[in-house]
């Protein structure tokens, strides 16, 4: 079995960071743009498991930063769903541009 080198991983986490942040600039509903969030994070985690498995494939630290940041993206998600189910039950829309309050 053949071994992906480092720079396709690299490459399609970098892929993965900036299509999420396209879709945090470019959108305006509140959920594509949580979901834009979670998409950098995991192009991030990526990055730590490839750089653990390349550079130090004895130690697991990279792995234990991933199990963190997973940890810490769904209670993220949680308490951002939350959030925008009120939002949604205040103003009747989760869109950016039609809530004047959401703004400033």
């Amino acid at each position: 079995m053949s071994e992906i080198p480092l720079t396709h991983i690299l490459f399609v986490s970098t892929a993965l960071f900036f299509i999420g942040m396209y879709g945090l600039f470019t959108r305006r509903n509140l959920i594509t743009m949580l979901m834009a969030i979670e998409l950098m994070l995991n192009s991030v985690n990526i990055n730590f498991v490839a750089f653990n498995k390349y550079l130090y494939p004895a130690n697991l630290d990279g792995i234990f930063f991933t199990i963190f940041i997973i940890t810490i993206a769904a209670a993220e998600a949680a308490v951002a769903i939350a959030i925008i189910i009120n939002l949604y039950r205040k103003y009747q829309s989760i869109d950016v541009e039609q809530t004047d309050e959401l703004k400033y």
